[in-house]
C-alpha cells in the first residue's frame, strides 16, 4: 500500500470516528447548548441537558434538552433519561442549644447520636438513624452533653455541574459558652513593668472574664527568642544572666495549664523571670505556633471559645530569619515541649511562616488576640489581616489597660459570627443572610455582627459545582463550613455527578463486545464504542473495507457533477457518506450525498432566515412559519398592519401607498412625499388635528362647539385625552402635535398616536396658555403722563443748570471785584476842566 493511500484510510478512520460519536441533530435551534455532546458524562455535565439510553434513538440528538422537546420531535422513552437531580440528605442536624424564638425552626431533625463520635477536629461521625422533631420550639436539650451552636452539623449532597444548590444553616450564641484565655507573654527585659502589673490584674481579669461566662479557664506562657547567636549573646556570663534582674534566656515556656485557679495565675505571672535578648524582633511565632499545638499540655476544650492573647512590645521573626542562625531546618507545625514545659527544638528549627500559624490556627479554632504597643500596633494589624480570626488591640506602656483590653476584644469577636469554608477551586461557596434584620432583603455576606445569646442567625449557603476534577477520586468531597474560632461546623460529603452509572461495568446499559456493536465494540449508555481499526455507528466499518471501498460509486450524488463524492463535504465510508462536522456545533451537513446544509440560506438583518421566530434553514431553503413568507421569512403574510386605526375609509397605507411585508412604502408625488407609518402624513396635506380637535377642547377645557356635556359625551368615544403638563411629540413613535387657539384667544396643544396595539391615543396640555387682557386707555393715560413728567423733569434740569452756571458767574465777578488795585471810587485818568495857579511872590495883600 503505497504512502498517498494509507494517508487517506487514516483520515477516513479518522473521520469515521468523530462520525460514530456525532447523533443526528434535533430541530436546528441557536440556543441549544445539548447538541454538540456526543457522551453521556460530557451531557449531564451541561446544565439543563439529559441523555438517552434507547438503542433505537437512532434519528436525534442522544443529549437533549427535555424542556425544548416539541411534538415533531421524536421524543425519549422516559426509562431510558438520564437527568440526574441534585439530591440532599441529612445525616446530623441536633437541635441547637438555645433558640431566640419558639417555632423558628420546628420542621429540623435529629439525628441520634448514642453510637456516634466526635472527632478533634469538630466534625461528627454518627452511625445512628434514628430522628426526632427539634422540640416543638422550646430550648433544645444538649446532645450528650456537649453545646450546639450551628446547625444542621453534617449532610450528603450529589450535585450536578454548574447548577446551584441552596441550604438552610442556622446559627446561634449559646448562653454561657465556655471560654479558654492563654495569656502568651514577651519577658524580655522591657516587659517587666508589664508582667508586674498582669500579676496583680489576674484576679480582676479572672473576675471581669466570669461576668461574660461563668464557665472560664485561664492559662500562662512566655517567650524570648532562639539561644543562639545572633538572636542572644552566647558568652557564658550573657547566656547565664543577660542582665542585672534577668534569667538565662530560651525560646517559649508553657508556666500554667488552663485552669479556673486565678490565684494560681497571679503567682505564675509573679514567679515568671525575665529575660534578655540581643535584637529587636522577638520569637514569638515560636511561642504562638506551640500554644496551638500542644493542645494537652494547654489544656484547650474541645468546646469553648479558645482565645491567646499574645503580649508584646516589639516585632517578631519569621520563617527564613533562622539561616541567620544557621537554622535551615523548617518549622514542622508539631509540639515538642518537655516536661518542664520548654519549647525544645528552639534552636533546631527555623521560625514557622505566617501561613503555618494562620493554618494551624484555622484548625484549631483559635481566637488570637495581639495585644501590643502603639511603636507596633501596625505591623501586627498587617499580620493579622493574613491570621484568620485574628484582631488588634493597643496596649498601654505598663499593660495596665490589659484587662479592658481583652473584654473588649472578646465581646467584639463574640459578637461577630463569620463563616468559612474549606471547598476546593472546582466549588463555589456563597453565603446569603438578613442577619438580624428578619425582613430585609437577603444580602451576599458571611459575616454578623451585633449578635447576643439568644440571637438565631440564617444563612442560605449557595453551593455550586463549577468544573469535574480531572482526577475521579475528587469527585467525592467533604467541605466543612465553620464559624471563625468556634469548633463547630456543618459538614457536605459532597458527590460530584459527573459521570453516568450506564458508563461504568455492571450496568445494564453498559456491554463488552456487544451484538449491538456487530462484535467490535462497547456499547456505552445507546452508542457503540468501536474497538480499533473498527469505526462507524454501530462498528460496521473496518479499514479493510474502507480500502476496497474508495472508489464506491453509490457516493456519488446521480443529478451532480460526476465523480464528486458526498458533495465534496464528506467521506465515503463502507459505500456510505459519512458528512464533515462543522467547527459551529449548530451548524450541519446532512443528506444521503452530503448535499443539505442547515447555514445557507438567506439572512435578513444579520439573521439566518430572519431568525428562529421566522423560519429555520433546511437544506438550503428558508422554511418559514405560519405568519411570515418570503426567500428570508421576512414578510408578513397579513396586510393588517397596514390599515390605519380609527378611520372609516378602509384604505391600505391611507391610500398613499402600498403594503410591502406588512409595512406600508409610501408615493411620492408632485405635491410632495407621503410619510409615517400608514402614509398618513405630508407636508402640503391636512394631517388629522381638526378630526380630533373639537373632541379635545370638549374633553379637556370645556370650550368649543361641543362644549355642551351631552353633545361632547355623545360626539367623543374614540378616545379620552391623557392630561400632561408639557406636550412634547416624540417622532419614533410618530407622535403628531397640534395647536389651535379656541374663542378665548388662548392656544391649546395635543398630540395623537396610536400604540402597539394600534388604538388612538391623545395626550392634551393641562392648562391653556391663555394671553392676559390689556386696557388700552390705561396705557395711552401712562404714556401722556410719562412724556408731561419727562417735559417737567428736563425743564427743572434745565433751570437748575442755568443756576448754578450763573451763581458760579457771579462769584467769579466778585472774586475780581476784591482782587483789584484800584478804589473803586474815583478815576484815576480823570481831569478836572479848570487848572489853578499860585503866585508864589504873593502875600495876600491887595
Amino acid at each position: 500500500m503505497d504512502l498517498k493511500t494509507q494517508s487517506f484510510l487514516l483520515l477516513v478512520i479518522f473521520n469515521g470516528i468523530c462520525a460514530s460519536l456525532q447523533q443526528v441533530p434535533q430541530a436546528f435551534t441557536s440556543a441549544n447548548p445539548c447538541t454538540s455532546k456526543g457522551k453521556c458524562h460530557e451531557c449531564i455535565q451541561t446544565p439543563s441537558c439529559a441523555w438517552c439510553n434507547d438503542p433505537n434513538f437512532e434519528d436525534n440528538h442522544r443529549c437533549f434538552q427535555p424542556s425544548t422537546v416539541t411534538s415533531q420531535q421524536k421524543q425519549c422513552p422516559e426509562e431510558y433519561v438520564v437527568n440526574p437531580d441534585n439530591i440532599e440528605s441529612t445525616l446530623m442536624n441536633l437541635t441547637l442549644s438555645k433558640a431566640h424564638k419558639a417555632g423558628i425552626i420546628s420542621s429540623g431533625t435529629l439525628v441520634d447520636v448514642a453510637e456516634g463520635s466526635y472527632n478533634h477536629s469538630g466534625s461528627w461521625s454518627a452511625s445512628g438513624s434514628e430522628s426526632s422533631s427539634w422540640g416543638g420550639g422550646e430550648w433544645g436539650a444538649q446532645a450528650g452533653g456537649k453545646i450546639v451552636q450551628l446547625a444542621p452539623q453534617r449532610i450528603n449532597l450529589k450535585l450536578r455541574v454548574r447548577q446551584s444548590y441552596k441550604i438552610d444553616m442556622w446559627y446561634t450564641q449559646a448562653e454561657d459558652y465556655p471560654v479558654d484565655l492563654y495569656y502568651l507573654m514577651d519577658l524580655s527585659k522591657s516587659m517587666s513593668d508589664d508582667k508586674e502589673k498582669l500579676s496583680l490584674l489576674g484576679d480582676q481579669l479572672a473576675y471581669t472574664m466570669k461576668n461574660l461566662t461563668s464557665n472560664f479557664k485561664l492559662g500562662f506562657g512566655s517567650f524570648v527568642d532562639k539561644v543562639v547567636m545572633p538572636y542572644v549573646s552566647t558568652l557564658k556570663d550573657k547566656l547565664e544572666r543577660p542582665c542585672e534582674i534577668c534569667v538565662a534566656p530560651y525560646g517559649f515556656r508553657h508556666h500554667m495549664t488552663l485552669s479556673n485557679n486565678t490565684h494560681m495565675f497571679s503567682d505564675m505571672v509573679k514567679r515568671a523571670d525575665v529575660s534578655g535578648n540581643l535584637d529587636a524582633p522577638e520569637g514569638g511565632f515560636d511561642a504562638i505556633m506551640q500554644s496551638v499545638v500542644c493542645r494537652e499540655h494547654i489544656g484547650w476544650r474541645e468546646q469553648a471559645r479558645r482565645l491567646l492573647v499574645f503580649s508584646t512590645d516589639a516585632s517578631f521573626h519569621y520563617a527564613g530569619d533562622g539561616k541567620l542562625g544557621g537554622i535551615v531546618k523548617p518549622n514542622d507545625g508539631r509540639c515538642h515541649l518537655s516536661r518542664e514545659g520548654f519549647y525544645t527544638e528552639s534552636s533546631y528549627q527555623d521560625y514557622p511562616s505566617i501561613e503555618q500559624i494562620n493554618l494551624s490556627v484555622k484548625k484549631n479554632s483559635i481566637n488570637v488576640i495581639f495585644a501590643v504597643t502603639e511603636s507596633t500596633i501596625d505591623i501586627y494589624k498587617q499580620l493579622a489581616a493574613n491570621i484568620e480570626g485574628s484582631s488588634v488591640g493597643k496596649l498601654e506602656g505598663d499593660s495596665s489597660n490589659i484587662v479592658s483590653l481583652i473584654k473588649e476584644q472578646y465581646e467584639q469577636i463574640s459578637s461577630t459570627v463569620e463563616m468559612k469554608h474549606n471547598a476546593s477551586s472546582a466549588v463555589s461557596i456563597k453565603f446569603y443572610t438578613r442577619c438580624l434584620n428578619s425582613t430585609g432583603a437577603l444580602v451576599n455576606t458571611n459575616k454578623c455582627g451585633n449578635i447576643k445569646v439568644g440571637d438565631l442567625i440564617q444563612f442560605k449557603v449557595e453551593v455550586e459545582v463549577l468544573k469535574c476534577p480531572k482526577n475521579r477520586d475528587e469527585h467525592k468531597q467533604t467541605i466543612q463550613i465553620y464559624p471563625v474560632g468556634i469548633n463547630e461546623s456543618l459538614i457536605i460529603d459532597l458527590e460530584m455527578l459527573c459521570e453516568c452509572n450506564c458508563e461504568k461495568p455492571g450496568d445494564r446499559f453498559y456491554e463488552e463486545n456487544s451484538p449491538r456493536c456487530n462484535h467490535k465494540g462497547t456499547y456505552i449508555c445507546g452508542i457503540c464504542e468501536c474497538y480499533p481499526r473498527a469505526f462507524g455507528r454501530k462498528c460496521e466499518c473496518s479499514t479493510e473495507e474502507a480500502s476496497r471501498n474508495i472508489t464506491d460509486a453509490t457516493c456519488v450524488r446521480p443529478d451532480g457533477p460526476p465523480g464528486v463524492k458526498c458533495s465534496n463535504r464528506g467521506d465515503c465510508v463502507c459505500g456510505k457518506c459519512q458528512c464533515h462536522a462543522r467547527k459551529n456545533d449548530n451548524e450541519r451537513v446532512y443528506g444521503p450525498y452530503c448535499e443539505c446544509d442547515n447555514f445557507s440560506c438567506e439572512h435578513h438583518d444579520g439573521k439566518l432566515c430572519s431568525g428562529p421566530d421566522h423560519g429555520e434553514c433546511d437544506c438550503g431553503v428558508c422554511r418559514c412559519t405560519e405568519e411570515w413568507t418570503g426567500t428570508n421569512c421576512a414578510c408578513r403574510k397579513s396586510n393588517a398592519t397596514c390599515y390605519a386605526p380609527d378611520t372609516s375609509d378602509g384604505l391600505l397605507c391611507s391610500g398613499h401607498g402600498v403594503c410591502e411585508c406588512g409595512v406600508c412604502k409610501c408615493d411620492t408625488t408632485e405635491d410632495g412625499r407621503y410619510s409615517g407609518k400608514f402614509c398618513e402624513r405630508c407636508p402640503t396635506c391636512s394631517d388629522r388635528c381638526i378630526e380630533y380637535k373639537d373632541c379635545v377642547q370638549c374633553q379637556m377645557y370645556r370650550t368649543g362647539p361641543l362644549k355642551d356635556e351631552h353633545d361632547c359625551a355623545t360626539n367623543c368615544t374614540k378616545f379620552t385625552p391623557i392630561p400632561v403638563k408639557e406636550v412634547v411629540a416624540n417622532e419614533e413613535n410618530n407622535e403628531f402635535k397640534c395647536a389651535y387657539y379656541d374663542e378665548d384667544e388662548c392656544i391649546f396643544t395635543y398630540v395623537y398616536y396610536f400604540d402597539n396595539d394600534n388604538k388612538l391615543q391623545v395626550k392634551a396640555q393641562e392648562n391653556r396658555e391663555c394671553r392676559e387682557k390689556i386696557f388700552l386707555p390705561f396705557i395711552v393715560i401712562g404714556v401722556i403722563a410719562a412724556v408731561v413728567l419727562l417735559g417737567l423733569a428736563i425743564l427743572l434740569l434745565w433751570k437748575l443748570l442755568t443756576t448754578i452756571h450763573d451763581r458760579r458767574e457771579f462769584a467769579r465777578f466778585e472774586k475780581e471785584k476784591m482782587m483789584a488795585k484800584w478804589d473803586t471810587g474815583e478815576n484815576p485818568i480823570y481831569k478836572q476842566a479848570t487848572s489853578t495857579f499860585k503866585n508864589p511872590t504873593y502875600s495876600g495883600k491887595g
